[in-house]
């Protein structure tokens, strides 16, 4: 299931130019020991460019541009157990700052120590985005997009997300987070899948609050949200984490 991840992780735009890296410890065994078989660390990397006032190439106007890519250090002795990478981009042709979004998910994993590798299937994103803000405080961002997984039977889906970012104590701490909604194949055209049919229906959100605490350190924690995610049965699944940020 662990490939599903690759669709729906930082799909959104950051109302402010940025470089961070993000250190989280996952305490997933701690609050669900029954269904997880360990706590781990994982690093982030994202950068993220905004587009720019009256920033033109030709006839294109270029939007926003994120890069992420993220490391679970969930194998044997906190070996790499999973790395994703998502890059996106937007741009219009037309006056409106409504923006085309391209996107691309994909990574590797490891099931288990000693087992099987696995793909976080490549998906290709197409749709639109638009944002908007409030008093210079509070940033969102809505975007639908058809989203083509490349399956041995390929899906072709919906993700729609909608992201936040509100500021408090002059900048210094946010709340920020996205929840996005999917739709995929249950059969994948492989010998796992292939007594299923129909469409399954998931959601991710990750909400998470940071406090400054030295220059461009921040401390917080974050809320992994999965339904039909990580599991088959009809459940949520809540996994915090203790993180350290530090933007550049």
């Amino acid at each position: 299931m662990k490939f599903l991840l690759a669709f729906i992780l930082s799909t959104s735009c950051y109302p402010v130019w940025s470089q961070q890296l993000q250190l989280h410890y996952d305490l997933r065994h701690s609050v669900d020991p029954d269904h997880t078989h360990k706590n781990f660390p994982a690093f982030y990397f994202e950068y993220f460019r905004p587009p720019k006032a009256d920033s033109f190439y030709g006839a294109v106007k270029p939007g926003s541009f994120l890069l992420k890519a993220q490391s679970e250090l969930s194998g044997q002795r906190n070996n790499m157990g999973q790395y994703y990478m998502q890059i996106s981009q937007g741009f219009r042709f037309w006056k409106p700052k409504i923006y085309l979004q391209v996107q691309y998910n994909g990574g590797l994993g490891i099931a288990e120590p000693g087992s099987y590798g696995y793909y976080l299937t490549n998906a290709f994103s197409l749709g639109l985005s638009y944002s908007f803000q409030w008093n210079n405080l509070a940033f969102f961002n809505i975007y639908s997009c058809y989203k083509y997984t490349a399956f041995q039977k390929p899906s072709h889906d919906n993700i729609s997300a909608f992201f936040w970012l509100i500021f408090f104590s002059k900048y210094a701490n946010s709340f920020t987070g996205n929840i996005v909604g999917l739709t995929e194949n249950r059969n994948h055209g492989d010998s796992f899948t292939m007594m299923k049919s129909g469409k399954r229906f998931s959601v991710f959100s990750d909400p998470q609050l940071w406090l400054k605490l030295y220059r461009g350190f921040s401390g917080g924690s974050k809320i992994n949200i999965y339904y039909h995610l990580l599991a088959e049965d009809d459940r949520w699944q809540f996994y915090p984490s203790i993180a350290l940020k530090y933007q550049f």
